[in-house]
């Protein structure tokens, strides 16, 4: 089926391919196996099987006597053109109309050079009147209805001699005129199959208006007989025949034709041959030669012969004396087996040696781990004995230290009550987000250098109460800050020590001097002063000094709205610290209260006890001096207001302190 329309007109289109240089395979026709088979592709896919008939015998209407009287008719008959598969521009040969008209074939293998294309009046296009005055949706359907009608849906099975079932069954290849099949590696089927050199390849192919698959094709091919195409399908120029079936081997690209001339071997004629292979002609050997070499041969006869005699000779001895031989075998065997042997029982003394010794470390471990054991077990029971007293010690502390959380937590509300009393922070009316401390006023920090900041004075004064504030309240909150604060009224400053870009200007230490706590670097301290400073500098003092205060805000939970409103986040955090259930406690003992009247009476009366009871203890010499002594103190001590603070009876500056406090 695949070769009834590869010779139409009794001319064989691979007529010109003798004589091209065509790549040569790797493998001979004998050595071609199942195992090199990688791939099958088919091409020029055709369901329509062109019958050929003798010309001359139509058996339509032109074959009247009035069917080529018409000029359209006799010129159509002319052309003779037949429906060929497309080529490529490179691939384009002289039509069989040009070569006189006299049928012969031209051998295009001698002359490649001078083909050239037809030239435009040797050819007539076909004509395309049915198609003018159709519509484009019209067109597109007609070639879409000429492209169905190739495509198909296709797949193949591979079947060996001896086996029932097919060896591989490919994929489906959907809408292809030209399917190529997926490669497949044969080595994994065993060697009956790897092995074999025959084959049987049945395809089957289904179009758009089939139910089911049909037998499109069958093929019973031997490995032998392939014709070798080249490495790849690009460098063969010629057109394929219908459903021709491509079996990609190792070494290249075969194919089942059975016209395709191989190129033959090229014999010289006598006269290209060399003169040396004529003219120089050796005799043949002498008469004595020629007996001397029979004798030769003779002696080899007679050698053979005695070679013979000698090797039967001396296996009729091996096999009288088997016996022995045998003997003298084992006893070898037995001294080998005897010496592996030894070296077996050395091997297991020292394993068994190894072993002892390993128990021994075990049995000494085993040891330290029991007395190991004992010791915790012994402090497991001393430390459950303590056990119970702990718990009760623990809930104790635990409950000490929830109360102590409690009452500095009341503490540090009662302080920051008393820091809002001291620095009053009152809202301006009339200006939003406008505060002013103790009654000086404090602009925001994008407003220093505007004229409604206020005097330079007051706004450094009230700098100084703020950073005394959170000086004060980061011993309070127990927070470190980044940025230490230096308080000192109206001169307060701040310190830098963490901006790695800022320069240094501190004095180099003298030898010895590396213990000394060195004091911080000048050009790390920024004024809270706009007077006599630098303004970038004092702008960037007032910027670390809300950071200061940001700190201290997020430690509490809070957020700041904006970093430039220095006393707004100042009030808001004095107001969240001093916010909580309860009343405020008030001031426990200590501090300049205990050094009131009472307290300072207290403590004198008990110091003259003890003089006293010196005084008695002292010798008798020098008692009486020590007594006069100690009464003068007294005395000394009883003077009234030109004496010291700690004196008998308050003074008026004690009594302003206490008052102050409480």
């Amino acid at each position: 089926m695949a070769n009834n329309s590869w010779h139409d007109n009794g001319v064989s289109n691979f007529a010109d391919v003798k004589g091209l240089s065509r790549d040569r395979p790797w493998l001979f026709s004998t050595n071609r196996k199942l195992r090199h088979l990688q791939g099958i592709s088919l091409r020029n896919l055709s369901l329509s099987t062109q019958i050929s008939r003798p010309h001359g015998k139509t058996t339509d209407d032109e074959s009247l006597p009035y069917s080529f009287t018409s000029p359209s008719k006799l010129l159509a008959q002319r052309e003779n053109l037949k429906l060929e598969h497309s080529k490529s521009s490179s691939d384009l040969r002289v039509p069989q109309g040009q070569d006189g008209g006299k049928g012969e074939t031209r051998d295009t293998s001698m002359d490649t050079a001078a083909v050239s294309r037809p030239s435009i009046k040797a050819t007539r296009r076909r004509s395309t009147l049915n198609w003018a005055s159709a519509s484009p949706t019209l067109r597109q359907k007609k070639l879409e209805d000429a492209t169905d009608a190739r495509m198909a849906d296709t797949w193949f099975s591979l079947h060996c001699p001896g086996v029932e079932e097919p060896v591989y069954i490919s994929e489906i290849v959907e809408k292809a005129m030209n399917p190529s099949f997926r490669f497949f590696d044969m080595s994994a089927y065993g060697p009956y199959i790897t092995r074999q050199n025959e084959l049987s390849i049945k395809f089957w192919t289904r179009t758009q208006n089939m139910e089911g698959y049909i037998l499109l094709l069958e093929l019973q091919l031997h490995l032998g007989s392939l014709q070798f195409i080249g490495k790849t399908l690009e460098t063969f120029h010629h057109p394929l025949p219908q459903n021709c079936v491509v079996l990609h081997l190792l070494d290249g690209i075969y194919t089942s034709f059975t016209d395709l001339p191989l190129a033959d071997t090229p014999t010289l004629p006598p006269s290209l041959l060399p003169k040396s292979s004529i003219q120089n002609v050796q005799p043949t050997s002498s008469f004595d030669a020629l007996m001397r070499l029979s004798n030769l041969d003779d002696c080899i006869q007679d050698a053979l012969v005695t070679r013979e005699k000698l090797t039967s000779q001396i296996n009729s001895i091996l096999s009288n004396n088997d016996e022995a031989y045998n003997i003298i075998a084992s006893v070898s065997e037995s001294q080998e087996s005897l010496a592996s042997s030894h070296r077996a029982l050395a091997q297991a003394r020292k394993g068994v040696e190894a072993a002892k010794a390993r128990r021994g470390e075990l049995q000494a471990s085993l040891k330290a781990r029991h007395f190991a054991m004992e010791t915790g077990k012994s402090a497991q029971k001393k430390v459950a004995s303590h056990l119970s007293s702990a718990k009760e010690t623990m809930s104790t502390s635990t409950d000490l230290l929830y109360s102590t959380g409690v009452s500095l937590q009341g503490q540090v509300r009662r302080i920051c009550e008393d820091l809002s009393s001291i620095y009053p922070i009152e809202p301006i009316e009339g200006k939003t987000l406008a505060f002013t401390i103790r009654g000086l006023y404090l602009p925001n920090a994008n407003f220093f250098s505007s004229a409604n900041s206020g005097s330079e004075e007051a706004t450094a004064a009230a700098l100084g109460m703020v950073a005394h504030i959170i000086h004060l309240l980061s011993y309070y909150l127990s927070s470190a800050l980044p940025y230490p604060i230096f308080p000192c009224g109206s001169t307060s400053s701040i310190h830098d020590p963490i901006s790695s870009t800022l320069p240094s200007r501190r004095p180099v230490l003298e030898p010895g001097d590396e213990t000394l706590p060195r004091p911080p670097d000048p050009a790390r301290i920024f004024p809270l002063y706009q007077k006599g400073s630098v303004q970038y500098r004092f702008e960037y003092g007032v910027f670390l000094l809300n950071t200061d205060l940001d700190l201290l805000m997020s430690k509490r939970g809070l957020r700041m709205v904006d970093i430039r409103h220095t006393l707004g986040n100042l009030k808001y955090l004095l107001f969240v610290l001093t916010s909580g259930r309860g009343d405020i406690p008030g001031r426990k003992m200590g501090g300049v209260r205990a050094l009131t009247a009472d307290t300072l009476q207290e403590k004198l009366d008990t110091d003259e006890e003890k003089d006293d009871s010196a005084d008695a203890a002292g010798n008798d010499n020098g008692g009486r001096t020590r007594t006069s002594e100690t009464h003068d103190k007294g005395k000394g001590k009883e003077k009234p207001e030109n004496g010291s603070l700690v004196g008998r009876h308050p003074t008026s500056r004690t009594l302003a302190l206490r008052e102050g406090f409480e």
